[in-house]
């Protein structure tokens, strides 16, 4: 591309190449690909519908995990039908502003959903460390307050993400070698300095969220000295239980996530389509993962299930259709 120094623009689109090194496998890695994404979209939306309708589970805890499976919808939504349309109709362009919007909704579900967990795991410590005052500590309108600053503390970290890609000149390459755009990834490719830009994407969000595993960390060490001091072992067990598939979702989160953004920050040696690839199934596993380890781990969401199962066969069977 010819330009002189006086060339400054956004292009009018970018090009995402899917996975470079693998584009031979493309059809295939989209059918595991989809099936996991239409798993996720399903599963997370039966488990919202469940917490709605069902009584017995309007409560904080169940509030919280509806919020973490719209993130985890919206998570991948936002990222898996533009991989699946590369590899299946080779819709390589993105318009500048669809790939920042892409980079904006990417990096806050990101940041949303470990303060997501970090509200849950407040809930479990307030349950099993202090029974006696959960129902006045953990009011709704308190619940409220707690969503609207998990809401504002994602908006507020990843906004400026916007102004440090728009203000940089892309007079280089206009081509991604990704399936999905990412804030780095999209900053690597403008002819101007991105220290800033390295800086504040990679420590501000990071920070935030280490933080959210620190006061996790503390809030299940606690319960887990309190649990251990129970006389019942009965209690115990219980106690332990509610708090299994919680445990199981927060590992499901942050090991790959740290994994993933360890290896593309520092592992060197790393070939470039296992970075890509463990980015589309980080944005696609985990959420697929979630409503399963739920379902099977809480009995109110299984047994919440399978009324509305027999629900809907006894509404199929009485209709006209049926």
């Amino acid at each position: 591309m010819t330009h002189t120094n006086l060339t400054i623009f956004h292009p009018a689109v970018f090009v995402l190449l899917g996975i470079p090194g693998l584009e031979v496998y493309h059809n295939w890695l989209s059918i595991p690909l989809c099936l996991m994404y239409i798993t996720a979209v399903l599963g997370n939306s039966i488990l919202v519908t469940v917490i709605i309708t069902e009584r017995n589970l309007h409560e904080p805890m169940y509030y919280f995990l509806s919020m973490l499976a719209i993130t985890d919808i919206l998570l991948s939504t936002t990222t898996v039908p533009k991989a699946l349309a590369i590899f299946w109709l080779h819709a390589h362009d993105i318009a500048f502003d669809a790939c920042v919007t892409q980079v904006f909704f990417v990096h806050v579900m990101f940041v949303g959903e470990s303060a997501i967990l970090l509200a849950m795991a407040f809930d479990r410590f307030v349950a099993i460390c202090a029974p006696l005052h959960y129902t006045t500590v953990l009011t709704w309108p308190v619940v409220r307050r707690i969503t609207l600053a998990i809401v504002a503390r994602s908006f507020c970290i990843i906004f400026p993400v916007i102004f440090l890609l728009k203000r940089l000149p892309f007079c280089r390459t206009n081509i991604i070698p990704h399936s999905y755009c990412e804030h780095i990834g999209v900053a690597r490719l403008a002819c101007a300095d991105i220290t800033i830009n390295i800086w504040y994407g990679f420590s501000v969000p990071i920070v935030m969220v280490i933080l959210d595993v620190i006061l996790i960390a503390v809030s299940y060490s606690l319960i887990l000295r309190t649990v251990f001091h129970m006389p019942s072992q009965d209690a115990r067990h219980k106690a332990l239980g509610t708090c299994g598939s919680h445990l199981c979702v927060i590992l499901m989160f942050y090991v790959p996530s740290f994994f993933t953004l360890l290896t593309h920050r520092f592992g060197r040696n790393i070939p470039r389509h296992v970075h890509i690839l463990l980015a589309n199934l980080y944005v696609v596993v985990p959420p697929m993962l979630n409503p399963i380890v739920y379902g099977v781990k809480t009995k109110q969401i299984r047994e919440g299930v399978v009324r509305q199962f027999f629900e809907i066969k006894a509404w199929c069977c009485a209709s006209p259709l049926g």
